[in-house]
């Protein structure tokens, strides 16, 4: 026992854990697979699998950005006011210049999405305001602008250019558009976080904000960051949105938020900062989708899925903490035992 904590690193062990996460929520995704397979005579088609991954696309998009956010130990959950307003916008915008090539309306969502976050980022390391209550601030504030925007208003497929409806529907290979999109985004996002020195940072400030100061990394702009570009995807999963449902009114995004935390959760990202993966959050996003899915094609209330999404973020949270715990009391064993060897050490000589 001396001799295996002596050997192992905590940052070893944490890893290994959090790996084993990981594979958890793979296998409750192919038992969840399972279940609605028995029960239902549609799910296990080539066009509900479809279906099921231009949702999973708009989750992951907006994952990605969340999972940087929750890495440094913050949280944004103005992310489903983004999606609504982003998407209200740029589907008016492009309503009324019709001549807009698509790539610009996602553009403009995305400096919208931007902007958002850069306040969040604002309020959190100028404000010094807690994330939570910030972004809870704003996710009122966003949506109270589109209301004010919108006036009601709904925007359907008809007002849509016939190209940026194409957008939605084609399958190159036989997956979605959005889902290719957001395979390169979750890619981006992971060798951001494994070889970038400044994605790097967003670990050593969730693991210890004070050691990461003294260690020279300047921890308000990261956070400004990651805020910023949580923003930016979601305000690309509200680009997202309209083309998937070639439509949009001033509900949307409504709870989008607690869809995309949940998969971040599940994913095995630690709400207590300094660990977790982009491949751990888009398992999670799968799952929650397939979820979801299922639940709609076996006409359960969408109560139950919410209660399900709840249970799973509790479920998550107490997981994260149990191991935290432990990697906590495996150091602390770890440096008693090198505080002895050292005394040994010494007493010998």
């Amino acid at each position: 026992m001396t001799s295996f904590a002596s050997g192992v690193s905590p940052k070893s062990v944490a890893a290994a854990a959090f790996r084993l996460r990981e594979f958890g929520v793979l296998a409750a995704l192919a038992a969840t697979v399972l279940l609605f397979a028995v029960h239902t005579t549609n799910f296990a088609t080539v066009g509900n699998w479809q279906d099921i991954a231009a949702d999973v696309a708009m989750v992951v998009v907006v994952a990605v950005g969340e999972t940087m956010v929750i890495l440094t130990r913050n949280i944004d959950l103005s992310v489903g006011s983004v999606v609504g307003l982003t998407g209200y916008l740029s589907s008016y915008t492009l309503v009324h210049n019709q001549g807009i090539p698509t790539g610009i309306i996602a553009l403009l969502a995305m400096a919208i999405g931007l902007a958002c976050g850069v306040a969040n980022g604002i309020l959190v390391v100028v404000g010094r305001v807690p994330a939570i209550i910030a972004t809870l601030a704003t996710l009122t504030i966003y949506r109270g602008v589109v209301f004010e925007v919108a006036g009601g208003s709904v925007i359907n497929a008809d007002e849509l250019p016939g190209r940026f409806l194409n957008l939605g529907v084609q399958k190159p290979l036989g997956l979605p558009l959005l889902a290719w999109i957001a395979i390169g985004i979750a890619l981006l996002g992971a060798l951001i976080l494994r070889w970038a020195p400044w994605g790097r940072d967003f670990y050593a400030i969730g693991s210890d904000p004070q050691a990461a100061r003294l260690a020279g990394i300047p921890v308000g702009w990261r956070v400004m960051a990651t805020f910023a570009i949580s923003g930016a995807l979601a305000g690309l999963g509200g680009f997202f949105f309209v083309a998937r449902f070639a439509g949009i009114d001033v509900t949307a995004g409504q709870g989008f938020e607690l869809t995309v935390i949940t998969a971040v959760v599940i994913g095995g990202v630690n709400v207590f900062g300094g660990s977790g993966s982009i491949l751990g959050a888009t398992i999670g996003a799968i799952l929650v989708s397939t979820i979801n899915n299922g639940f709609t094609l076996l006409k359960i209330s969408y109560f139950w899925l919410t209660l399900v999404e709840g249970v799973g973020i509790v479920a998550a949270v107490t997981m994260n903490a149990l191991i935290t715990r432990r990697l906590q009391v495996f150091q602390r064993r770890r440096r008693y035992v090198e505080l002895l060897a050292a005394r040994s050490h010494g007493a010998e000589e």
